[in-house]
This record gives C-alpha cells, sequence and structure tokens, in this order.
C-alpha cells in the first residue's frame, strides 16, 4: 500500500505556534516580516517560534536572493508540517479503495468515489441551493473548512468567483486515484449549477487548489 506521512509527535504546542503552522499553510513561502505581521509579533518572536518548529522538523527554510544584501529567508511547511493539518483518515481510505481496485477493478473505484460525492453533495444542497452565486460560493467555502479543506472566497470578478483551498485532506489519496479530485470538481458544478476550472491542484505540487467559479450560461 502507498505509505501516508505519519501526523508529527509533538507536545502540545502554543497558539502562536499553531497560529504559525496555520499562517504557512495559507501562505508558502512567507518572509520572517510577513510572519512577524501575520501573527502580530515580533520578528523575534516569531523567528523563535519558527526555529522551535524547524527543530521539530514541521517547517523549512529557504533563501531568495536579492539585488543587494543578503538573501531574503523564506519558511515553508515540510512534508511532516502539512501532516499537522486533517488528513481525513487516509490510510483506512486508501486500504478500503486498493482491495476494491483489486477486487472489482478501477471502475468500481471510481464509482464509489461518485456515490461518496453525492451523498455530500445530497447533505448540503439545502445549504447552497439559494442566493447569487458568490454568496453560495462563499457558503462552500464554509462546508468545505468544516471538512478540513481550509477554503475561502480569494477572488471576485465579474461573472466570477475564485475558490481557494489551503489544505487538501485526502491528499495521499488522490494522489494514488487522481479521479478523486475530478470527481470533487464535478460535485462543485453540481451543488453550485456553474461552471467550475481548476487552474493549481495541491496534489500536482501547487501550494493551494484553486477554482475559477463562473454562471452558467441560461443562469
Amino acid at each position: 500500500m502507498t505509505p501516508v506521512p505519519e501526523p508529527p509527535a509533538h507536545p502540545p504546542y502554543s497558539s502562536s505556534k499553531s497560529a504559525a503552522l496555520t499562517l504557512l499553510k495559507r501562505q508558502p513561502d512567507a518572509s520572517l516580516e510577513e510572519v512577524a505581521r501575520g501573527l502580530g509579533i515580533s520578528k523575534v518572536a516569531a523567528l523563535s517560534h519558527l526555529r522551535q518548529l524547524e527543530s521539530d522538523g514541521l517547517v523549512e527554510r529557504s533563501y531568495e536572493a536579492g539585488r543587494v544584501g543578503r538573501p531574503r529567508v523564506r519558511f515553508r511547511l515540510t512534508e511532516r508540517g502539512t501532516a499537522f493539518f486533517p488528513q481525513a483518515y487516509t490510510e483506512m481510505s486508501l486500504c478500503a479503495l486498493e482491495f476494491i481496485e483489486r477486487r472489482l477493478g478501477r471502475d468500481a473505484v471510481r464509482e464509489l468515489l461518485s456515490q461518496r460525492a453525492g451523498d455530500v453533495a445530497d447533505r448540503n444542497w439545502s445549504r447552497l441551493k439559494d442566493g447569487p452565486l458568490p454568496a453560495r460560493v462563499a457558503e462552500l467555502a464554509r462546508v468545505r473548512t468544516e471538512g478540513g479543506y481550509m477554503a475561502e472566497v480569494a477572488d471576485r470578478r465579474r461573472g466570477s468567483v475564485e475558490l481557494r483551498e489551503h489544505n487538501y485532506p485526502i491528499l495521499a489519496l488522490a494522489r494514488v486515484y487522481p479521479e478523486a479530485c475530478e470527481t470533487e470538481r464535478r460535485m462543485f458544478e453540481s451543488l453550485l449549477h456553474a461552471k467550475v476550472d481548476v487552474s493549481h491542484r495541491v496534489v500536482a505540487g501547487d501550494p493551494v487548489c484553486r477554482f475559477r467559479i463562473r454562471e452558467r450560461r441560461g443562469g
């Protein structure tokens, strides 16, 4: 079975360290100044938190060369740090899907993923059936955040709305069964009665999943 990163073992973190992890999940490659500003603390205090998280293997740094002076330090989560966030029983789910594939074939896996998406859509239909598109996308973001996806409405343009998801609880599963990503996209279209395009995917190595959502022609 495909190995799944183990969640990090650590003592309970302070609210500031947990907030630092959340900030880096939402804003990969943040500078020390950006982390300090986001947490509302001094750069000295922010660096202290980041060093502890580095020591625990949850955060790593890189260096960005500038035109003048020293390279600028950037911070991001390690794979171990990403596992700090909800992973939705990935190992158990992978085991079940691989068993189904061995016994019944890949089509059975696709059918199960589709059925699961349909169940999720049915449970949330009443929350998303009414209102203008931006309001329905905002409600979808709340639904997804409740599921551990750390979703937000990031950008609104005339006729479209962008939804971003900073955490992907089924990441390890989607690496083995990329059909899961397309199933979720189709679920969005069904729930919102809208056209949904994907420009970025965490499973493809991007730091965030980005969906551009537009009204369907004809309403």
